[in-house]
């Protein structure tokens, strides 16, 4: 099985092919499964790059984010 280093390697060269006019890429994600990544799911294709560098720097993604808002009111 690849490192993560290996696979964030894999995944921009796949986003490299796409955004230079290649109309499809063929790419194995870290769980083994075949994705074939066109031009509309380049997002995707950029969220797991992100992903893959968040792991690498040992980051993890928080499980939820809780915003509070106040009115302005005072006591």
């Amino acid at each position: 099985m690849a490192t993560l280093p290996e696979k964030l390697t894999e995944a921009r060269e796949a986003y490299h092919r796409l955004m230079i006019g290649e109309a499809a890429v063929d790419y194995t994600d870290q769980s083994g499964e075949r994705v074939t990544y066109t031009r509309a799911s380049a997002p995707r294709l950029a969220a797991y790059i992100r992903d893959l560098e968040r792991q690498i720097a040992g980051l993890t993604r928080p499980a939820a984010i809780t915003f509070t808002t106040s009115k302005g009111v005072t006591q």
